[in-house]
């Protein structure tokens, strides 16, 4: 497993439309994804999980990543949300 503390750069935050794309982001892997944010922790490959967290840029999360792909499933969704889009 790997977990990794990234900061949302993405200017509107995680609604609704950012949230879809991290869900397909996050999708393509086999491992089992979750996003922590407080006390909350969502699966990533869940858009009604991910809504709950009305995440908004600047806000720092905590991806954690399990399985064969776990490496790059966190280069791809640190990617994404490192993106200033």
């Amino acid at each position: 497993m790997i977990s990794k503390n990234i900061t949302i750069s993405i200017p509107s935050g995680l609604e609704a439309r950012p949230v879809a794309l991290l869900v397909q982001v996050a999708s393509r892997f086999e491992s089992r994804i979750t996003i922590e944010s407080g006390d909350k922790v969502v699966n990533a490959k869940s858009i009604m999980g991910m809504m709950t967290l009305g995440l908004a840029a600047g806000e720092n999360v905590t991806v954690n990543a399990d399985g064969v792909d776990e490496a790059n499933a966190i280069a791809e969704i640190e990617k994404y949300l490192s993106a200033e889009n």
